[in-house]
């Protein structure tokens, strides 16, 4: 059985922004995020990992650094299949323009029907994430592996492994520096935890 820390990345000052990060370059944790991702390495300081995968991005990385710091034996494994959403012409653009728009609704509503221009769909996004983790699953049978990657692709995963339909996910809550905890074997997945920040209440 595969246990999985499925981490999202800490806090960032893009959001202040008011624009739509997805894969712009340069978005790095703020102060707040540093201490939110200290917390989280503390947290995780004497769990027995086997393996660490981030995103490609900086947040994600730099957050999965202050988890390595603790696990000194482990490298970062930079993982494509767990990247942010796709958002195609949507990435960078002010949300307060993008909620205007009709997809705007259907993606709240009904993100199965969901689509980016030049982007993803959200079925495909969520078929992806979940493609990553198995193959993850395989590859490290009996281990614990700490993915550190976004709210949306986690909440998708979890939606996926609690056979909850996708449009409904955006029912499920993932904070900034959150765990949530999947164990998969050879059959039913279980949920162990989610949106766990008992690390950030100090």
């Amino acid at each position: 059985m595969t246990t999985f820390l499925l981490i999202r990345h800490a806090t960032n000052d893009f959001v202040k922004t008011g624009k739509l990060a997805g894969w712009t370059a340069g978005v790095h944790l703020n102060e707040e995020g540093q201490t939110q991702a200290a917390a989280l390495g503390e947290r995780l300081a004497k769990v027995p990992l086997h393996a660490l995968y981030a995103s490609p991005l900086e947040r994600t990385i730099e957050t999965a650094q202050a988890i390595q710091k603790h696990h000194p034996h482990l490298t970062i494994q930079v993982h494509e299949g767990i990247g942010e959403v796709r958002y195609g012409d949507w990435e960078g653009k002010p949300i307060a323009e993008l909620t205007q728009r009709k997809m705007w609704q259907v993606i709240q509503e009904y993100p199965t029907r969901a689509y980016f221009p030049n982007g993803e769909t959200m079925r495909a996004a969520q078929a992806r994430v979940v493609d990553a983790l198995e193959v993850l699953a395989h590859a490290h049978p009996s281990q614990t592996v700490a993915v550190v990657f976004h709210a949306d692709l986690i909440k998708m995963a979890l939606a996926h492994y609690l056979g909850m339909h996708l449009d409904n996910f955006q029912r499920i809550v993932v904070s900034p520096a959150s765990l949530s905890v999947v164990t998969l074997g050879h059959s039913r997945p279980f949920i162990v935890t989610m949106n766990d920040t008992a690390h950030l209440q100090g």
